[in-house]
């Protein structure tokens, strides 16, 4: 158990570049290296991960941990590698709140570095997403649902369209080897969790709704947050910013200036989620948050996999990956529209700022910590 803790501690301390380089961090260490796990396990892990809505990277880790000592140390392994991440996601948010560096130039930076960084992830993902006819379509559609019908259940809505097109229209496949992954987690357990993780979806707005408490108001929030995020941890942004700036708990500033430092941050982006608990909620918020944000990868995790094996001869499944993976890129590029491209750039010098961040990272492969500097110095530059 120590082991698992300590070696994710590193991960979580060094894992800069968001989920991607998480996933290379992860192969070098468990499968190269330390040999935890085959080359196999890894891209059959992976490969579920990826389906599975919520944080592949972390979801990762714990399926990484539990194979190597247990659930318990899937646990440990999210903690390791998710606590750096935390607390400097809520110390930023404490400095923000506290004032201490008060000219909004920086503020502005943060914002231009989101905006570059959301863009680089749509082009990425859409690289690496599989070519197919119906591409371009689910992915405009999506992003034109996403805009003109803005709402709480739109991003749902727009997910199992997909899901509904990739089964009925896409050709079948039967393109993934077969490799045995067992967690040794009881059938019985498993389907307990897939139920919680249910029942918490349709339980926690009830809650929401009779009591009327901002502590059941956040749970809700950002366990549907965690739960509907399908495509990669950037997709989260167009949940988060339904659920916090729309309801008015903070502002558009705050909130990009938030993501855009997420951005050079080590460990998994739905850290983020524990610095918007704390200019929520304080440290009440953080708990909230950051448990609620992740506890669906934990039952999806624990739950899915004993009955994965099962699930996973269907040839339907890869039809169904592919296209909700299409509607979730559309999602993504609604929220670049708005608010994120459209909350960041005033002029023609930030569209210069923007277009030079991302041509930087595109074509120049600057690393995130580097262009968070360099977003956060270029407001001081405006010559106008």
């Amino acid at each position: 158990m120590k082991e698992v803790f300590f070696t994710f501690l590193k991960l979580g301390l060094i894992s800069f570049g968001g989920p991607t380089a998480h996933l290379a961090y992860f192969y070098q260490e468990f499968v190269i290296k330390k040999k935890w796990i085959s080359e196999e396990v890894y891209k059959e892990l992976l490969a579920v991960c990826q389906f599975l809505p919520g944080p592949a990277s972390s979801q990762l880790g714990i399926c990484i941990g539990a194979l190597r000592s247990g659930w318990k140390a899937g646990c440990i392994a999210w903690l390791g590698f998710t606590l750096p991440s935390i607390l400097l996601m809520v110390g930023f948010g404490i400095l923000l709140k506290s004032n201490i560096v008060p000219d909004l130039k920086w503020f502005h930076g943060l914002k231009l570095v989101a905006a570059a960084v959301v863009a680089h992830a749509i082009l990425n993902m859409w690289k690496n997403s599989k070519d197919h006819p119906y591409k371009i379509y689910i992915v405009i559609g999506s992003a034109l649902i996403a805009l003109v019908f803005a709402g709480a259940f739109t991003q749902l809505i727009v997910i199992l369209v997909g899901a509904g097109i990739g089964f009925f229209l896409f050709k079948e496949e039967t393109d993934l080897p077969y490799v045995s992954v067992s967690f040794s987690v009881p059938k019985k357990i498993a389907l307990w969790s897939l139920g919680f993780f249910f029942l918490l979806l349709f339980l926690l707005p009830l809650l929401k709704s009779f009591s009327g408490l901002l502590s059941f108001a956040i749970s809700d929030s950002f366990y549907r947050s965690g739960a509907l995020v399908f495509g990669g941890g950037h997709v989260v942004l167009p949940l988060l910013e339904n659920e916090v700036v729309r309801q008015g708990w903070i502002g558009k500033e705050e909130f990009l200036a938030g993501y855009g430092v997420a951005q050079a941050m080590p460990g998994p982006l739905f850290t983020f989620a524990s610095y918007l608990g704390y200019m929520i909620s304080g440290y009440s918020g953080v708990i909230l948050s950051t448990a609620f944000v992740f506890l669906p990868s934990f039952l999806l995790v624990f739950g899915f996999f004993p009955l994965w094996e099962k699930i996973r001869n269907y040839p339907k499944m890869r039809t169904v990956i592919d296209a909700i993976q299409f509607s979730a890129l559309g999602i993504l590029l609604s929220a670049f529209c708005i608010p994120v491209f459209t909350s960041a750039v005033y002029s023609a010098y930030d569209l210069f700022i923007f277009c030079s961040l991302f041509f930087l990272m595109v074509f120049l492969k600057v690393p995130n910590w580097l262009i968070l500097i360099i977003g956060l110095i270029a407001p001081f530059l405006n010559p106008f």
